[in-house]
């Protein structure tokens, strides 16, 4: 059966790590809906071009926009026996785009699809944005608590010097919390009463998250 796979949690939960890995793993596309949105306007599609107009002149892309190129995504063939979608839906009103496009490309196939929760304490996130650190280069992030470079300030796979965003720092973290909690939150609620929620500890390494994640993918 057609597996339709999001994630939900707030920043530097593992997300992005664990969707990487369980892509390879499904051998299912992961579709990342920013850089999506950037190879629209780099190609020069229509709604890519539509889409740029919006963001040269500063204004967030439309949602019925933003959910057309998604769906457009979502009906390519390499989607056929499923799909990871990260970075969508991030609001009530695109979890009802996402739940009807689903719906239109499905039509009367059977699809088993999951929002996946990943629950973890507030105070352990902060640690991991103050403490993160990426590669300009090659984009490989590291953790200076739990997944640091074996070289200090070197990238173990470029060699490239390590940086680190500006934003993140403690009270700008605590702000993406907060917007967090306030805008996508409500999503556990929307796909809870739908009864397709899961949820997994995100506490923990790299490894024993992984293997939580796998149990509530197969289960």
């Amino acid at each position: 059966m057609k597996k339709e796979l999001i994630f939900l949690g707030p920043p530097a939960c593992g997300k992005g790590t664990q969707t990487t890995m369980l892509a390879q793993f499904l051998k299912f596309p992961h579709i990342d809906t920013g850089s999506l949105l950037r190879a629209e306007i780099k190609a020069g599609t229509d709604a890519g071009k539509e889409a740029k107009l919006y963001i040269d002149e500063g204004h967030l892309v439309p949602v019925e926009l933003v959910a057309k190129i998604i769906k457009n995504r979502l009906s390519e063939d390499d989607c056929k026996n499923g799909y990871i979608l990260d970075g969508y839906p991030r609001s009530l009103e695109q979890a009802d785009a996402l739940t009807k496009m689903n719906s239109d490309i499905n039509r009367d196939e059977k699809a088993d699809f999951r929002a996946i929760y990943f629950d973890i304490d507030t105070d352990i996130l902060v640690e991991r944005i103050v403490n993160r650190r990426s590669c300009p280069k090659c984009g490989e992030i590291y953790n200076l608590a739990f997944k640091a470079p074996k070289q200090d300030g070197i990238c173990d796979k470029c060699g490239e010097k390590l940086t680190q965003r500006k934003d993140d720092t403690r009270e700008i973290a605590q702000e993406r919390f907060d917007t967090y909690f306030k805008e996508t939150a409500p999503l556990i609620d929307y796909y809870k009463n739908m009864g397709v929620l899961r949820s997994i500890d995100a506490n923990g390494s790299i490894e024993e998250v992984w293997e939580r994640l796998l149990k509530v993918v197969n289960d």
